[in-house]
């Protein structure tokens, strides 16, 4: 059996979600209150193929106490499961709903959207540290949404091998909300101020020059990738099929590209599951 617990802020896609799951195999039940997922667990191997996969959505709209929610996981121990948190920026989130004109599962808390969309985050602040993936849709159409979807989860009985995701970003435009591991390349030497390389991407051949064959470019990549390397383990055995790394610069457009790529060269040079995003390097 493998079980996905789809979770995460209000807003941010976990009925998109549970729809993708549901079109490649998975049995989706939503809103589930987490005084049921261990009858659900026990009663699945009763409905035989059909219920070998189940995709459960868990949220605030249920009035959970969400100690409940992390006390029924730690009741899955024997069952492979994954937890995946769906998140998006404050900004995208005030869009969507004024957009979609649905009203906050908090709403009878008496506070303006902004401030229920926080109230939320402070709830879910537990199950989102307890998460083995996390997903920001901020900037994502749904064909991406489906697409990382597909990238990210773990096909449990094909690998174990925890899945590398690695996005170039610029400071300018905010962090990705769905990194675990993000690093800062600012104190690389920046091709922007060579006039001949400014117009250039992190893609070009020089510009790739212009960073790695320095001496701090070199050293970034090799102690990065050790830690990385050190990590990985850990990740493999507490069961967390997906590591994401986000690599910043101030505009996205130059050293984060060519340090994402380097990184994800070498990953893949080892047979390492990894997926390479440049999020802002065409602004």
């Amino acid at each position: 059996m493998e079980i996905v617990i789809v979770t995460g802020m209000s807003g941010a896609g976990k009925t998109q979600a549970l729809k993708s799951l549901e079109d490649i195999g998975y049995y989706a039940i939503d809103n589930l209150p987490a005084s049921l997922l261990a009858n659900v667990v026990e009663l699945a191997p009763v409905g035989g193929q059909k219920l070998s996969k189940l995709a459960i959505g868990m949220d605030v709209r249920g009035g959970t106490d969400f100690a409940e929610v992390l006390a029924a996981l730690e009741g899955l121990e024997s069952i492979p499961y994954t937890v995946l948190f769906l998140n998006a920026s404050n900004e995208v989130l005030l869009r969507r709903f004024s957009e979609t004109r649905r009203i906050h599962p908090l709403e009878s808390k008496g506070l303006g959207v902004a401030g229920l969309i926080e109230e939320e985050r402070k709830l879910l602040d537990a199950l989102r540290e307890r998460a083995d993936v996390v997903i920001d849709t901020s900037g994502l159409s749904i064909v991406e949404f489906q697409n990382k979807l597909k990238t990210v989860l773990p096909d449990l009985d094909d690998s174990k091998a925890t899945k590398i995701s690695i996005i170039s970003f610029g400071y300018k435009y905010g962090h990705p909300l769905d990194a675990d591991i993000i690093f800062d390349v600012r104190f690389l030497p920046n091709p922007y101020w060579v006039p001949e390389l400014r117009d250039s991407k992190g893609t070009d051949r020089k510009v790739k020059q212009f960073v790695l064959e320095r001496p701090e470019g070199g050293e970034f990549i090799d102690r990065f990738k050790g830690l990385v390397d050190s990590i990985l383990p850990g990740y493999q055995h507490e069961r967390r099929p997906y590591l994401s790394i986000g690599i910043g610069c101030t505009g996205g457009r130059h050293r984060s590209v060519v340090i994402a790529n380097e990184l994800g060269r070498l990953f893949k040079k080892e047979g390492r599951p990894v997926t390479i995003t440049h999020r802002d390097v065409n602004k």
